[in-house]
């Protein structure tokens, strides 16, 4: 892989894209208690809106991995960008409902495709010994979409006073400045990208192809399928909802106290990826932090302690699985077959979210969770709980794995550039 001096403006657009999409996928959850209080929505429905925008995903990701090994990183990103603008829009418009679960799905069949085409472009932009580091910075910077999101409701109060559709424009209207980012990272990568990338893959892959990952990285998918499925339809649809009927906190400060959790990823998952670079060890840093997803939960339903107990637990946990996940999982797979096995990985991942997004919501409205019945969300936590157990698992078996002769090289330091 050949190192440009442009790759940093790549790095800087790609987050700009992202970060813009994240906060669109976000906007959901604080605006859920008035979809629920001024349109009359219940909870399956509310989780509908993000389950949707993974149902298209379960088809389409491998699809689109398939896209970025023939047609390249950049141009599937800037097509999945029209996609995602054009969701966000018609969420926005939002009347009938139709219409609104229709844009979440447009909006799902791009973004997912996005963050996998953008990944697979920063791993042709930046070598082995600066990858988990130029990862990590792109989540980071993404991360503060979605932290914007959870606290709209205390930087842009009056949106939410005047209703739940004021902030899906504000959504639509960053999408937008995504897609623009995503179309000058694809005119800078046409001027240069053939004169700095290796010839991507010549031949479609084969199923013979995509089942024949090592046995390392089918345990690396398990966490990352589990640790979506858990971690985003909690923290992205459930938790803001969950924190007013369950803890008695205001919209504003439950939205603040989810943020923490994305604000703490903000600055802590660079520093997991320059960790994870310098010194190895990346098995051990995804147990550590799968670990203590299913431990946020049992202090969550089962002790009296302070949310931001829990806050702070999830917020390692986000910041360390992604800062190491990503760019362990490029050193598993080789490069003709990344984008494919990027697809089978979101395949899987919204096949998840999707599941989990209806179940929570199915048990939230089975066991009359609300704030007269805080107890009905406990059903909710303990399928979490248990999901976020099983992901910790089988992390705990990559990390045997790895530290034996049948390693990858994940606990070894990256070569210095």
């Amino acid at each position: 892989m050949v190192q440009s001096r442009g790759r940093w403006w790549i790095l800087a657009l790609a987050s700009i894209a992202i970060a813009g999409n994240y906060y669109v996928y976000d906007s959901i959850a604080p605006i859920a208690d008035l979809l629920r209080s001024q349109r009359g929505l219940t909870q399956s429905q509310i989780g509908l809106l993000n389950a949707v925008f993974s149902l298209p995903n379960i088809p389409l990701a491998l699809v689109g991995g398939i896209l970025i090994d023939r047609l390249g990183a950049a141009k599937t990103a800037f097509g999945s960008a029209i996609f995602c603008a054009g969701g966000a829009l018609l969420t926005a418009i939002g009347e009938p409902y139709g219409v609104m679960v229709t844009g979440r799905l447009f909006f799902g069949v791009g973004e997912e495709t996005l963050l996998i085409a953008l990944l697979a472009g920063l791993a042709q932009w930046f070598s082995a010994a600066g990858m988990a580091f130029a990862m990590s910075l792109f989540f980071s910077l993404a991360r503060v979409g979605s932290y914007l999101a959870d606290i709209s409701p205390r930087w842009a109060p009056k949106l939410y006073a005047a209703g739940w559709g004021p902030p899906l424009w504000l959504a639509a209207g960053l999408s937008l400045a995504s897609l623009a980012a995503a179309l000058i990272y694809l005119l800078l990568d046409a001027r240069r990208a053939s004169a700095v990338f290796e010839p991507l893959a010549s031949h479609l892959p084969r199923l013979k192809d995509l089942i024949r990952f090592d046995l390392s990285f089918w345990f690396i998918l398990t966490l990352n399928v589990l640790f979506a499925s858990v971690f985003f339809p909690f923290r992205s649809t459930f938790a803001i909802t969950y924190f007013q009927d369950a803890k008695g906190l205001s919209l504003a400060d439950a939205g603040l106290v989810n943020s923490w959790v994305f604000f703490a990823a903000i600055f802590a998952t660079p520093v997991f990826g320059g960790l994870a670079d310098r010194f190895g060890h990346r098995a051990l840093m995804l147990t550590i932090g799968a670990g203590l997803l299913p431990l946020t939960f049992l202090i969550l339903g089962a002790t009296p302690w302070s949310l931001w107990v829990s806050t702070a637990l999830m917020g390692v946990s986000f910041s360390m699985v992604p800062a190491v996940i990503w760019p362990a999982t490029t050193l598993l797979v080789e490069r003709g077959r990344l984008g494919a096995a990027l697809g089978m990985i979101n395949v899987l991942q919204n096949l998840g979210l999707t599941v989990c997004n209806l179940a929570a919501g199915a048990l939230n409205d089975h066991y009359h969770a609300s704030a007269a019945n805080p107890g009905g969300y406990q059903p909710m936590l303990v399928l979490f709980g248990g999901l976020g157990l099983i992901g910790f698992a089988a992390t705990a078996c990559l990390w045997v794995r790895e530290s034996g002769p049948n390693g990858h090289g994940l606990n070894r330091p990256s070569p210095r550039a």
